[in-house]
């Protein structure tokens, strides 16, 4: 028996859209959806929050032979022409552009973006110091990537719009065999704490924990580095 499920707006719809749009895809049979990652605790997320009863299988990864990722695949008509009828398309990864995502979810969306085809990347540089006091300074980036040009400008785009940050667009060569440009959005530390902020809006949001947990902790951190005491020198 099919799994009902609902495709009117909610956070939770926004954040799997947001994952099948990195991690996802669309066969060309008109139902069925699939979901590939390495990340096992990802593919158990989506599976809980779809209320799915499929069995988690592996596949090649295409890009390092014999290495597997984790894959589920389910079949769903209502939910397939839904994501079609919002820009998503069968072996959309080069051809992606707009989707169709209201922006009340786009933080719900971009949070699904990010724990598929994202990384939030920190380490604590500690030899800061001044006055005989080393002071830590965590360095922080957030970076989004896709393989579409078309793609990953208007998500810059949005980004810009609705949270107001700028980021960097970068092109680099990408690893997978398949494809040998890979487009990159990249934010720097201040960027990175306000859109960390955005995304993770409230607790308990559909999301992969590891990564919620990590964009918490780091917070944290921040707030309390100490910061170095600078002396105003007169004009004259």
């Amino acid at each position: 028996m099919t799994n009902i499920i609902s495709t009117i707006w909610t956070p939770k719809l926004a954040y799997i859209v947001g994952l099948i749009t990195t991690d996802g895809n669309l066969s060309k049979d008109g139902r069925h959806i699939d979901l590939t990652s390495k990340d096992l605790d990802q593919i158990s997320t989506f599976s809980k929050l779809l209320g799915l009863n499929n069995k988690i299988g592996l596949k090649d990864s295409g890009t390092s032979q014999g290495k597997k990722y984790y894959r589920i695949q389910f079949s769903n008509v209502q939910l397939y022409r839904f994501l079609l009828s919002i820009g998503l398309t069968p072996t959309k990864s080069k051809s992606i552009g707009e989707l169709k995502i209201p922006d009340k979810y786009f933080a719900d969306f971009l949070r699904g973006h990010l724990d598929g085809d994202g990384s939030i990347f920190t380490y604590q540089d500690k030899y800061n110091q001044y006055r005989g006091v080393t002071y830590l300074n965590t360095r922080l980036f957030v970076y989004f990537i896709s393989v579409s040009n078309l793609h990953i400008i208007w998500l810059h785009k949005k980004i810009s719009e609705l949270a107001q940050v700028n980021g960097s667009l970068q092109k680099r060569p990408s690893k997978n065999r398949n494809h040998t440009i890979m487009w990159t959005i990249k934010f720097a530390k201040k960027e990175s704490i306000k859109l960390i902020k955005w995304i993770y809006y409230e607790p308990n949001l559909p999301s992969l924990e590891r990564k919620a947990t990590l964009a918490k902790q780091i917070l944290e951190i921040i707030s309390k580095e100490k910061r170095k005491k600078y002396t105003k020198i007169s004009e004259i």
